[in-house]
């Protein structure tokens, strides 16, 4: 459904970012969480804002429709709103929509302490038993909500959008575009934008100075919205980009076979599906929807998102010739998009967790390719494997699995810390055709033009799967991220909002745990270009090795310990792994 079908991982500590870093607006809209921070003079240390609420005055905020009562938290003094609607709950009539404002309400102050309704959250399929979600199904369709924090005396800080990580879920078919939008979900976040042009200054963000960022399906609403209106929005909603992990499903059409398949079928599920002609019944299909309660529409919606082929969603992105005019590998190489400056990065081992681990022969890869890829053909098949060549000698149990250097040795085209052979090869295409690609094609579109620049790294810590980095910025550190390279981290993506540079100082980038004065590369980060295409590889070396198990498939050895020290390689991100870009 529109605006109901994403996973939010629940292992994200939202209230916590490092403190010395920019605003942060929490927005929970469709696809996922929008948040936003100011930067003040604050200590580098994590914090929770949920710690402590200061007894002093509360702070308010008058936004014109209503007025919010937030609180001061007494450890990390910033004040904090939560909850603040930023548009009209998209239920009934004004499900499938454009958003809409918020309905005046300032009858009485509206407290701001606890959170807004996260949207309702489905799992990828197939859903298996030892991924099952706790949150699956949870949630309201009257979610539309941000968070905003701030320091007590800021003015004019830059501001930071962080799209929450998980899944697009965005209906769309030939009747939802000719009585309300495609990509709901997008237009939610051009609206949360321009409530941000709109509203942020009164909490001390400048509005000219909007860095939006975002991890997986977070990051590839980044992309969209680069993208969006055919990128003739320019600097008008922000300046900065952040796309981790950039998450680039097929697109389709709008009313193109997939998504209208989806559609139907989810209308079936509901309870809407039409048995007679058009025009001899008295509701239309879409009409029958926005007459269902949410309870009926969230389940129709888990069941066909659980339905699909391994690693995907139900509902996706698409095509509609307004808020998203092109497919992002065509109008990426226009460099036409909206803001100036970009930094981007991907991890190491993208695919795992979207890749059935079963396998073993080139005729499993060929038919999970055909699955995975419905549109390709014959040709395109035979082009993939030539393009990711390997031996034909069935996966071998008891080959040692190690993570690559990515510049010498073995390559991700058949070896990682999770799979060799085969499984590798399904593991690699899927990582590089869906996140690692967008990547560099983000890259390249901000890079050779004047007034733009982007900056590109790899996450490589092992072992590196999708979404582990971002407790490597956002905190607390997980157990295989040292303290200084969570340090390191954070002030990259705290200078590039900050100073449009993600350049870090030697004793930074080289760690307080080092002995180390050699000048590290991170000093001088060059911004990326297609003649000189550097990528930062953001790796550890030292640690002890600890065995864990990501689900009943996958065993795979982390590096831990106080001996951890920050790895960081300059390199060239075209020739990397075997070849990208």
């Amino acid at each position: 459904m529109a605006r109901a079908n994403h996973h939010l991982s629940g292992s994200i500590q939202h209230e916590s970012y490092g403190s010395r870093g920019p605003w942060l607006l929490f927005v929970r809209n469709n696809v996922n969480v929008v948040e936003l921070w100011l930067t003040g003079k604050q200590s580098a240390a994590s914090f929770s804002v949920a710690l402590a609420i200061a007894s002093a005055q509360q702070p308010q905020v008058h936004l014109g429709y209503s007025t919010y009562q937030g609180y001061t938290n007494a450890t990390s003094k910033l004040s904090v709103f939560n909850g603040i609607r930023y548009a009209a709950p998209p239920i009934g009539a004004l499900r499938w929509v454009a958003p809409q404002a918020p309905i005046v309400n300032n009858a009485s102050i509206i407290d701001a302490t606890r959170p807004g309704a996260q949207c309702p959250q489905n799992r990828n399929a197939p859903n298996p038993a030892d991924l099952s979600d706790p949150e699956d199904g949870s949630g309201s369709e009257d979610c539309l909500f941000l968070n905003v924090y701030a320091p007590d005396d800021a003015k004019k800080l830059p501001v930071l959008v962080w799209i929450h990580l998980g899944a697009f879920g965005f209906a769309s078919s030939d009747e939802i575009f000719r009585n309300g939008v495609a990509n709901a979900g997008i237009y939610d976040q051009l609206f949360a934008l321009q409530w941000v042009q709109d509203h942020i200054s009164k909490f001390g963000g400048d509005p000219s100075r909007v860095t939006i960022s975002g991890e997986s399906a977070g990051g590839g609403s980044v992309m969209l919205l680069g993208m969006a209106w055919g990128g003739t929005l320019g600097n008008k909603l922000f300046t900065n980009t952040i796309a981790a992990s950039p998450y680039l499903p097929m697109q389709y059409g709008y009313k193109d076979w997939v998504p209208s398949q989806s559609y139907y079928s989810f209308a079936a599920r509901a309870g809407c599906f039409p048995f007679t002609a058009y025009g001899s019944s008295n509701t239309t299909v879409l009409e029958c929807l926005r007459s269902k309660d949410s309870a009926t529409l969230i389940s129709a919606s888990q069941n066909i998102s659980k339905s699909g082929t391994y690693g995907t969603w139900g509902f996706l992105p698409v095509t509609d010739g307004k808020a998203i005019q092109q497919l992002p590998s065509i109008q990426l190489q226009s460099k036409v998009l909206n803001g100036q400056r970009l930094l981007v990065g991907n991890n190491a081992n993208e695919g795992p967790g979207f890749t059935p681990q079963n396998i073993t022969t080139e005729d499993d890869l060929v038919a999970w390719l055909n699955l995975t890829f419905p549109l390709f053909t014959n040709d395109d098949i035979s082009k993939i494997l030539q393009h990711y060549p390997t031996n034909n000698a069935p996966v071998d149990s008891s080959a040692p699995l190690f993570a690559t250097l990515g510049d010498t040795g073995p390559t991700a085209l058949n070896q990682s810390s999770l799979g060799t052979g085969q499984q590798q090869r399904a593991n690699n295409i899927y990582a590089e055709t869906t996140f690692v690609c967008p990547s560099y094609w983000m890259a390249e579109a901000y890079s050779g033009k004047t007034g733009f620049s982007s900056y590109k790294y790899q996450f490589s810590v092992p072992i590196s799967i999708h979404g582990q980095d971002v407790s490597g910025y956002f905190g607390p550190a997980a157990p295989e991220q040292g303290p200084d390279f969570e340090y390191a981290f954070m002030k990259i993506w705290g200078n590039f909002i900050t100073t449009n540079n993600p350049s870090i100082s030697d004793k930074i980038a080289n760690g307080g745990s080092s002995n180390s004065t050699a000048n590290n590369p991170a000093i001088f980060w060059p911004s990326f270009n297609v003649t000189m295409p550097y990528q930062l590889n953001l790796n550890q070396s030292g640690g002890v090795p600890l065995s864990v198990s990501l689900n009943s498939a996958v065993n795979a050895t982390e590096l831990v310990g106080p001996t951890l020290r920050n790895d960081f390689r300059l390199v060239n991100a075209y020739t990397w792994e075997g070849g990208r870009g």
